[in-house]
């Protein structure tokens, strides 16, 4: 296996129109999660993926397993839970700019995941376990299990790549920031973005962040920069990666897991690190063209042709 994650993957409410939420009648249902986006990015990429979860037994989870095994992702270790439901959310567009959310996942099947339920993970032949600070911020048992998950990856000598991807609504700040650093110290390769960078270390400055996780103990760190690019760091190397220029921003939701996908899809196919984050920043700039999380992952042959040329023409003929 390429890379194996574990996290919760909700069904997406999204009204088809913009303005506020009580006077939508329309909506569409989609998938999203920010691991098994990735997973999926790297799945279209032509990668062996794995998900740990745990779903309600009821038509959402059904619709979420159908969905990320339809992708191409290994469903094998996504348990049904009987006695809780699958978690949701609604997206409010109320103009052009601004987006809110709403979560219904206090209680979830995902959230009663504990130790037991990565037991008998076999990570002997796993390239990359990639993680994020979501899921340790469901519950306890979530936190307990991800922990678990850790000391279980650096016995086998499993490379950890973590994106502290911090949801505010899910993290209490002095424990949140607590919680996250201690996962930073256990990983090998950190993609932290600003916002994370200022949660964090009180700062935005993509060098101090990637000091601060290297003091942690972290080998790498990429910070991600939005339309400036990334930072990259490790112990031989440093350096900036520009952005990929796109015509306008339709959805920027899930950017981040695409990029992380792109990286680790370069690193699996052996490139420099530069390169390796170049390809992160397209999958990344790819992502934010299309409305939805999953919807602007491209194929091989679509991210090829995008990172080889900035003017392509409107039609593929």
């Amino acid at each position: 296996m390429d890379v194996l994650s574990v996290g919760e993957t909700m069904v997406l409410f999204s009204p088809k129109t913009n303005g506020q939420l009580r006077y939508a009648n329309d909506f569409s249902a989609r998938i999203a999660g920010a691991e098994t986006n990735t997973l999926i990015g790297l799945a279209k990429l032509g990668h062996e993926t794995s998900w740990i979860s745990r779903v309600g037994n009821d038509e959402l989870g059904a619709k979420i397993v159908s969905a990320v095994r339809g992708e191409g992702v290994d469903t094998t270790h996504v348990k049904h839970d009987k006695e809780a439901v699958t978690g949701l959310f609604l997206k409010e567009k109320t103009n052009a700019q601004t987006n809110s959310i709403f979560y219904y996942r206090e209680g979830s099947a995902a959230s009663k995941m504990t130790s037991e339920d990565i037991k008998n993970i076999d990570l002997s032949d796993t390239k990359y376990l990639y993680l994020t600070g979501i899921t340790p911020a469901l519950s306890k048992s979530c936190e307990e299990m991800i922990f678990a998950l850790l000391h279980k990856a650096k016995k086998e000598k499993v490379t950890v790549v973590f994106d502290p991807n911090i949801r505010k609504k899910l993290l209490d700040k002095n424990n949140g920031v607590e919680l996250i650093k201690k996962i930073i110290s256990f990983s090998d390769i950190v993609l932290p973005g600003k916002s994370e960078g200022d949660f964090l270390f009180d700062t935005t400055d993509a060098a101090e962040i990637s000091k601060y996780c290297r003091n942690l103990g972290t080998g790498a760190v990429v910070v991600k920069l939005g339309e400036k690019g990334a930072y990259y760091e490790n112990k031989d190397q440093n350096g900036f990666v520009d952005a990929y220029s796109v015509p306008y921003v339709v959805d920027p939701v899930g950017a981040g897991d695409g990029f992380a996908a792109g990286l680790l899809s370069g690193l699996l196919d052996g490139l420099a690190w530069k390169d390796a984050v170049k390809r992160a920043c397209a999958m990344g700039a790819l992502v934010t063209q299309v409305d939805g999380d999953i919807e602007g992952l491209p194929t091989q042959e679509q991210l090829q042709a995008f990172m080889e040329s900035d003017n392509q023409d409107d039609v593929n003929r």
